[in-house]
């Protein structure tokens, strides 16, 4: 597992490579997410510790998941297998939140596993609607118990509750008990057609 500074210049150097990969400027960027220029660059610099909501804007605007923020470059030679070990863990500033990528980091796939720990209170809001690619997500309760709040409708899942969805509207995870809830989300990503705006 990487330390917390390892991880933020992994998440410096991704992010760079995957907006220059776009062809896109800081001020490009910036306009596209919401985010500032002067954010953006501090989070390139690793200088940084960007929140969950600000990294899912982040990747919204790049086309990419959120998990594929963590990840590194695919490779047809790249083992299949991910130890535990050596599984990529942040920590949400903001809200305490931990994710864990599961899947293997350079494996060429376009099913994403993440494993998320949500402490007893949290609460993690993406606001993200138009995305330049598709992503289905579902989320499975391991343990405990979230509601999910998916534009207008809110959900109340425990454990062993799956949820599928479209992340192209404002989702809302909150824990409202005292006990933290684990979950696995999986993603899958469709470049071929970009989400529409919610209204």
């Amino acid at each position: 597992m990487e330390s917390s500074s390892a991880l933020a210049m992994h998440l410096a150097t991704r992010l760079r490579d995957l907006r220059a990969g776009a062809g896109m400027t800081l001020d490009g960027l910036a306009e596209r997410t919401g985010v500032s220029r002067s954010m953006i660059s501090l989070i390139e610099r690793g200088e940084s510790s960007p929140t969950a909501a600000v990294l899912d804007k982040l990747a919204a605007g790049l086309g990419v998941t959120l998990a594929s923020l963590f990840a590194e470059q695919k490779s047809a030679a790249a083992s299949p297998l991910s130890r535990r070990a050596d599984q990529q863990v942040w920590r949400d500033p903001e809200s305490g939140y931990m994710r864990r990528n599961l899947s293997a980091p350079r494996f060429p796939s376009s099913i994403e596993l993440v494993e998320v720990v949500l402490p007893p209170g949290a609460r993690v809001a993406y606001d993200t609607g138009h995305r330049a690619a598709t992503v289905h997500q579902q989320i499975w309760i391991i343990e405990g118990a979230i509601e999910l709040t998916l534009g207008e409708e809110t959900y109340r899942l425990g454990t062993g509750d799956c949820l599928s969805m479209r992340l192209d509207q404002l989702t809302l995870f909150r824990n409202l008990t005292d006990a933290p809830a684990r979950y696995v989300v999986a993603l899958a990503t469709d470049p071929r057609a970009g989400s529409t705006p919610y209204q």
